[in-house]
C-alpha cells in the first residue's frame, strides 16, 4: 500500500512527463529535498521511475493510449483553442506543450487542423514570456496544492489595503468572468477555519506555498457560484464523519449552531452514547468540542482526533 506522500509523488511526475528536479518535487510536496530519494525508492516498487539529466521521470503505463480524435472533435478543439487565445489573458509553457502534444496526433487525419494548433502553441508560448513568469509559478504551485490536496498560503495584493495573508483550501482553478470583459485565471476555495468561500485573481497573487495540512472537496460543491449564505439552498459546507463518545447528552447542545447532518445516537450499557454525523470542518467545530470539556471524547475519524490533539498541546505549550 502506497503511502500518502508516494502517491503525491506519482500523481505529480505524472502530470509532469517532462521530468523534474528534486528540488522542485520538494518543493510541491512540501518536504525537504533530503527525503525525497526515499520517497522516489519507494515509489520505484509500484512504477518505473529514472533519472535523466538530474530530472526524475516516470515510465507512463502501457494503459496510456495516445489521444485519438475525429476530424470532427478536432475541428471542435481547434476553435476552442482559437478562443482560449483571443478571450483570455492564459498564456502557459504546459499549454504550449500539451496542444502540441495533441496537434501531433492529428498530423495522419488532420494535417490542417494539426499544423493550425501547432502555430497556436507557437504563439502562446511567445507571449509566456518574463511577465508572465511569475504567475505561471504561483499557477503550478496552486495546481500541485489542488492534485495532493493540501491548504496553501497565499500573499495578495488588495486593492483597500497592504498585501493580505489568506491561507485557503483550493476547491478549483479556472477562469471568471468580470463586468469588464475580461477572463482572469482565478482560484476559487475556502478560508482556512472558516467555511467562507472565495476566489482570487493568480494575477494578484504575490506569492503561495503549500502548508502539511490536507483537505476534501464537498462532492456536491458547483464551481465559480458564490455562496451568499447558509439560508442559499446550495450552499455547501465541507464536513467530515464524525464519531463521538458522549458521557453527558446535554454536551451535544454545544453543537446546535454548526452546520451538521443528522445524529445517530447508540447508547451504551454504561450509560454513555456513541454518535455519529456529519460536522462541519471548520475550527468552530474543535472549539466546540474544546467547550465539552471531558464530557465528550473523538473516536473518529483518526486523522481529526489526532489534529485536535495537536491543537491542544499547541495551547499548552503557550502556558507551560
Amino acid at each position: 500500500m502506497k503511502g500518502e506522500r508516494v502517491a503525491q509523488l506519482e500523481l505529480i511526475l505524472r502530470s509532469h512527463p517532462e521530468g523534474l528536479r528534486k528540488s522542485d518535487i520538494a518543493r510541491r510536496i512540501g518536504v525537504h529535498r533530503s527525503t525525497i530519494g526515499r520517497y522516489i525508492d519507494e515509489l520505484k516498487q509500484y512504477s518505473n521511475i529514472y533519472e535523466d539529466n538530474n530530472l526524475i521521470k516516470i515510465v507512463p503505463r502501457n494503459d496510456d493510449e495516445p489521444l485519438a480524435l475525429s476530424v470532427y472533435e478536432s475541428l471542435a478543439l481547434n476553435m476552442g483553442v482559437e478562443m482560449l487565445l483571443n478571450n483570455s489573458e492564459f498564456r502557459t509553457p504546459h499549454l504550449a506543450s500539451g496542444l502540441r502534444k495533441i496537434a501531433m496526433g492529428m498530423q495522419g487525419y488532420a494535417p490542417k487542423v494539426s499544423s493550425n494548433i501547432m502555430s497556436i502553441a507557437d504563439q502562446i508560448e511567445s507571449e509566456a514570456n518574463s511577465n508572465t513568469t511569475h504567475q505561471n509559478e504561483v499557477l503550478e504551485v496552486l495546481i500541485d496544492a489542488w492534485v495532493s490536496g493540501r491548504i496553501v498560503r497565499i500573499v495578495h495584493s488588495n486593492k483597500s489595503q497592504a498585501d493580505e495573508e489568506t491561507e485557503l483550501a483550493p476547491y478549483f482553478i479556472g477562469f471568471v468572468e468580470t463586468e469588464s470583459g475580461r477572463n482572469p485565471v482565478t482560484v476559487t476555495g475556502r478560508l482556512r477555519h472558516t467555511t467562507e468561500i472565495i476566489t482570487l485573481d493568480i494575477s494578484q497573487i504575490k506569492s503561495v506555498s503549500i502548508l502539511n495540512e490536507t483537505y476534501t472537496i464537498p462532492d456536491n460543491l458547483k464551481a465559480f457560484r458564490r455562496m451568499e449564505s447558509p439560508a442559499d439552498p446550495e450552499y455547501v459546507v465541507d464536513t467530515i464523519p464524525l464519531v463521538l463518545l458522549v458521557h453527558q447528552k446535554s454536551a451535544l447542545n454545544s453543537f446546535d449552531t454548526l452546520s451538521h447532518g443528522s445524529i445517530e445516537t447508540e447508547k451504551q450499557p454504561d450509560g454513555t452514547r456513541i454518535c455519529r454525523f456529519d460536522a462541519e470542518n471548520s475550527i468552530e467545530l474543535i472549539l466546540r468540542i474544546i467547550q465539552c470539556g471531558d464530557a465528550v471524547e473523538i473516536l473518529e475519524p483518526a486523522s481529526f482526533r489526532s489534529k485536535f490533539k495537536d491543537y491542544l498541546e499547541n495551547i499548552l505549550k503557550i502556558y507551560s
